[in-house]
């Protein structure tokens, strides 16, 4: 009797900070689920972040980070595969073959390499207007179908099924699946920030992290956007507020949630009160993840056997692809 063969689903992350609320609700949770259905590859995207030229030092020390905030959070390597892309050679050999196929008129259209020009017209650099091939080469290495991604990021995805059409019509294969993007939306939830619009995320300036102590989880909520409060009975909230709600249905019980919506369709809401509930709502969520966090970080082997396990079980896939594009394209296998 065989077993009934798994999706493979790839997600990567920059190394460019601590994990936040929003990462943990609008991913992590999801990554769990996929981890029990799904083949999955959960890697850190540290070649990626080489395109703003992080300090060496940061280079390992925050993709430690990443890596122990992912196994607090309950991703477990036993169940996927957990990596650093640059521990996967192989990813740099198939990124060079995708880029002979990629066309500088598409590369420079895309939004992202738009974007990140604007940012940073300093530092418009090969990385960046080559970031969508290196992206299709860390899906396409393990021949993924479904890819977790937002919608910032479908340009991308589209460009990574278009090398892998590309890349099969010119060698007459069909090799490469063309990878889905797979929505969370369905599980996962967008988590708003502090600041009254707009998602939480850590360039904004209004996250709450997994790694904040209680003084500054209460610190930060505290000083939350907020409004004089409603002066009809169940008027809609505006979206500062919303945001606070939201925050509120998904850390504090529905009692606790109906409570101050009640208070606040009635125009009785104390803003004081529902953020200090909500502060201590956060703390009794993120306390137990906090605690491992500093628990696996501290133990410095166990991290290091999970990076080395999981760039071994990375890069076995990996050569399996990369020996038959060498085959295909008409290179002989490495020796």
């Amino acid at each position: 009797m065989t077993s009934e063969k798994k999706d493979i689903v790839v997600s990567g992350i920059r190394p460019t900070g601590n994990l936040h609320l929003g990462n943990y609700f609008g991913a992590i949770k999801s990554f769990l689920t996929m981890q029990e259905e799904c083949k999955c590859y959960f890697f850190i995207a540290d070649w990626h972040s080489l395109t703003t030229h992080p300090h060496p030092d940061n280079i390992l020390k925050n993709t430690r980070t990443i890596l122990a905030e992912y196994l607090a959070c309950g991703i477990d390597p036993s169940k996927a595969v957990i990596y650093a892309q640059s521990d996967v050679k192989e990813v740099l050999e198939l990124y060079l073959y995708l880029n002979m196929n990629a066309y500088l008129g598409e590369l420079e259209r895309t939004t992202s390499f738009k974007e990140k020009a604007r940012k940073q017209p300093n530092n418009v650099n090969a990385g960046l207007l080559t970031y969508p091939t290196l992206m299709a080469a860390d899906i396409l290495m393990h021949r993924a179908v479904k890819v977790p991604v937002g919608k910032d990021q479908e340009q991308n995805m589209e460009m990574a099924r278009k090398f892998a059409r590309r890349f099969n019509t010119i060698y007459g294969v069909d090799f490469f699946p063309e990878p889905a993007s797979f929505s969370l939306s369905s599980k996962a939830v967008k988590v708003p920030g502090l600041d009254g619009s707009g998602k939480m995320g850590k360039s904004e300036g209004n996250a709450i992290y997994l790694m904040d102590d209680e003084k500054a989880i209460r610190q930060k909520v505290m000083k939350a956007v907020t409004d004089s409060g409603p002066t009809e009975p169940n008027s809609e909230k505006p979206e500062a507020i919303q945001n606070l709600f939201t925050l509120l249905e998904i850390v504090s019980s529905p009692d606790t949630y109906n409570y101050f919506n009640d208070k606040y369709n009635d125009c009785s809401v104390r803003y004081g009160d529902l953020k200090k509930q909500l502060a201590e709502d956060i703390v009794l969520f993120t306390a137990p993840i906090r605690e491992k966090i500093l628990e696996i970080a501290a133990d410095t082997d166990y991290l290091e056997r999970v990076a080395r396990e999981g760039a071994e079980q990375a890069r076995e896939s990996a050569r399996l692809t990369v020996d038959k594009v060498r085959e295909i394209i008409g290179f002989p296998a490495l020796r």
